[in-house]
């Protein structure tokens, strides 16, 4: 692969303006240029010309953090998220005042997203990583002795890994995550940076550069940008020879493109597209409080990063006759519209095409009921089975059923997050979900919280990063 430069006119630049330069960081060190015009009229940016060379790390010789102890990579992640916190040198405020012109969330949600991006670097979250999902820094900084069933001792270790990242752009925490995560295997990391979201991760590892220049960990970390799907790149770089896993999120099109690469000794770690949705018992309309609770948590869910997340709970099950299914439907749309955390109170506008099958259903009022309009504070269908349609852009589609335990139904092996009010009654429902293919059940309004440390999509993140390696 020796020599190996792209560059040259990847697309067409803004016209409405200069485009938006984007930084990459190739091997701990920042790369600067704008040799390469991608995007659309108006809506442009420039990134350097891609050496792929220099995106690999040869196999010949370990990573530059294989022999790094866990603890020195901890203090390192700690420190690089108090000065995240602080942001003394403006590297996230630039990068926050890039980031609105090429996502599609609003600047308050981005801020609000970016004033907190530091947590995931805190001392406890990652420590509860490292002990739940790994049972504990040994294994990482050597071999684990395990006794065998014959009576032999063998020992284990979870080996540094050679990983290439497509990240999501939905929300900026992916990029924090898997810059942490990336650290904590010890091994090489390339970052693909989603166009969704050019800024987030060279932010990060621009401010662990500033932090610690020539650190093993940071030279262990590449990030780059190039059009997904393009083969030029995708196909060099997506090779056993280079990398061990492919660390892929996204939609149903990202998946199938990284699985065309997947062969022996390459090896595709998917967080698979996934839909959330809610259980609201009969117990929320047992009176005026609690149907107040109840929407309120359910519209928290419902607009977390403007329903742009795969936990953002999308269809709303209510248990008992039609007639709660309205007052709960009533109720949630009021809430819609407020401003929280990680929501605006405005969203999307509703398109012409939803908008008019929206339309119809006003039509149909025997089975259909609609609240709410169409400028993106919030739009509500009562509906007697789901629609056919994905709600997106803060729309929601209640549903009412007999019973929760009818609701199951509904889910399967694409809903990650199952909300349920009231929490007590998670416990007689999360066995047949789990059955179902739920990955995580919470109280509602628990959605968007995560607790480090345990699974994600079904397994253990960190866990399956590594490469696992045996002393028999």
């Amino acid at each position: 692969m020796s020599g190996t430069v792209l560059s040259g006119t990847g697309g067409e630049a803004g016209t409405a303006g200069a485009p938006v330069p984007v930084l990459h960081v190739v091997q701990g060190a920042v790369d600067r240029g704008s040799d390469l015009r991608h995007g659309r009229a108006g809506a442009g940016f420039t990134t350097p010309a891609l050496d792929l060379d220099r995106l690999v790390w040869p196999r010949s010789e370990p990573g530059p953090a294989f022999e790094v102890p866990v603890r020195e990579i901890v203090d390192l992640l700690v420190a690089t998220g108090e000065r995240l916190r602080d942001d003394a040198g403006g590297v996230l405020a630039e990068a926050l005042e890039h980031m609105v012109e090429v996502n599609p969330l609003p600047r308050e949600v981005l801020e609000r997203a970016y004033a907190r991006l530091w947590r995931s670097f805190q001392r406890p979250q990652i420590q509860a990583q490292i002990d739940n999902e790994l049972g504990g820094a040994d294994v990482l900084d050597g071999w684990r002795e395990v006794a065998l069933p014959d009576g032999r001792v063998g020992s284990i270790r979870a080996f540094p890994p050679r990983l290439v990242h497509i990240l999501a752009g939905n929300a900026p925490g992916v990029a924090a995550q898997s810059i942490v995560r990336g650290a904590l295997t010890k091994g090489v990391n390339l970052l693909k940076l989603p166009s969704n979201d050019l800024f987030t991760a060279t932010a990060v590892l621009r401010t662990m550069i500033g932090l610690a220049p020539g650190h093993p960990v940071v030279r262990s970390f590449s990030a780059a940008y190039w059009r997904g799907g393009d083969e030029t790149v995708e196909s060099t770089l997506f090779r056993a020879q280079f990398f061990d896993k492919l660390v892929a999120w996204g939609g149903e099109a990202t998946i199938r493109g990284a699985l065309k690469y997947v062969g022996p000794g390459f090896e595709l770690v998917s967080f698979d597209p996934k839909s959330s949705i809610s259980f609201i018992g009969g117990e929320a309309l047992a009176s005026d409080e609690a149907l107040a609770e109840a929407a309120e948590a359910a519209a928290a869910d419902a607009t977390f990063f403007n329903q742009a997340a795969c936990v953002a709970s999308r269809f709303q099950f209510v248990e008992g006759p039609v007639e709660n299914a309205d007052r709960f439907a009533a109720a949630l749309c009021e809430r819609m519209g407020v401003a929280r955390e990680f929501s605006s109170a405005g969203g999307p506008k509703v398109d012409g095409e939803l908008r008019e099958e929206i339309e119809v259903l006003r039509e149909l009022e025997d089975d259909y009921r609609v609240w709410g309009g169409y400028d993106g504070r919030g739009l509500v269908i009562r509906s007697p089975e789901p629609v056919e349609f994905h709600p997106d852009g803060k729309i929601v589609n209640v549903v009412p059923v007999p019973s929760l335990a009818d609701a199951v139904a509904h889910a399967g092996v694409a809903t990650q997050t199952v909300g349920v009010y009231p929490a007590a009654r998670k416990v007689e429902l999360r066995d047949a979900l789990a059955s179902a293919g739920v990955q995580r059940v919470v109280p509602l309004g628990g959605a968007g919280s995560m607790p480090p440390g345990l699974s994600h999509d079904g397994f253990y993140p960190l866990q399956r990063l590594m490469r696992w390696v045996n002393d028999e």
